[in-house]
């Protein structure tokens, strides 16, 4: 696996794993971990883009 697809399964990890902290979160009321969620989740989709973005450039 090359370095961009290491990163761009990385980013559908850390997207995979802010989802479930955030729905374990919103289930047991706990906002601190319903926002660690969200903010794994948006380090996932900034990771993502930033594979795109170099993905297109490459082209």
């Amino acid at each position: 696996m090359t370095v961009s697809g290491e990163e761009k399964t990385q980013a559908k990890t850390e997207q995979a794993k802010g989802k479930v902290k955030e729905a374990s979160g919103r289930l047991v009321g706990n906002e601190r971990l319903t926002a660690e969620g969200r903010a794994e989740q948006a380090k996932g989709d900034a990771r993502q883009a930033k594979e795109k973005i170099k993905d297109v450039l490459k082209d």
